[in-house]
């Protein structure tokens, strides 16, 4: 496994080695019976998925306060875009972002600390997302911004040609960056 630091500190990029012969592949993404191994101090609690078709964007999610969560993510099948944003008032990197294109051809997972947001966009005609987190998700506390604002500017991979993202009614209803009543 080859771990590489981002732009973003405690953002990871994680690249397995994968070994193919003629009946497929194989990578070992992350080892369980050995917790912290890999990400020191990260003990995932819950695991989910998404099934997504193309052009869907979701984003840009977080939880606050006692139930925020760092996160593992890859992708199963497909291609996504996923960005990150720093919510971190005393980090030096606090409201950039970073994004990272990874696949199934890759095996690639990208760490995710608490105090950053995340979300990612579908580029392939259909995707699995799945994530490993920290904490257990809790509906009050689910917080987010909205993916195409201004301020932030991420660059999501999104062909100006093609339509809009398909997004779900709540993430269109989601607060500008500059509306944020919470920082970590």
């Amino acid at each position: 496994m080859e771990i590489s630091k981002t732009k973003i500190p405690g953002v990871l990029k994680l690249e397995p080695k994968v070994f193919e012969d003629d009946r497929g592949r194989f990578a070992e993404v992350y080892r369980y019976s050995n917790p912290g191994q890999i990400i020191d101090g990260f003990t995932p609690v819950q695991e989910n998925e998404s099934w997504s078709i193309g052009n869907v964007l979701r984003g840009l999610h977080f939880q606050k306060g006692m139930h925020a969560q760092a996160k593992l993510v890859r992708v199963i099948y497909g291609s996504v875009i996923v960005a990150v944003v720093d919510l971190r008032k005393d980090s030096k990197t606090y409201s950039q972002f970073e994004t990272f294109e990874i696949s199934d051809k890759t095996c690639e997972s990208i760490f995710i600390p608490r105090g950053l947001a995340h979300g990612f966009f579908v580029r392939s005609e259909f995707a699995i997302f799945n994530y490993k987190v920290d904490n257990y998700y809790n509906k009050e506390s689910e917080a987010g911004i909205i993916y195409n604002d201004k301020f932030l500017n991420v660059d999501w991979g999104i062909d100006e040609s093609s339509k809009d993202p398909i997004l779900s009614q709540k993430d269109t209803n989601l607060p500008k960056f500059l509306e944020l009543n919470y920082a970590f």
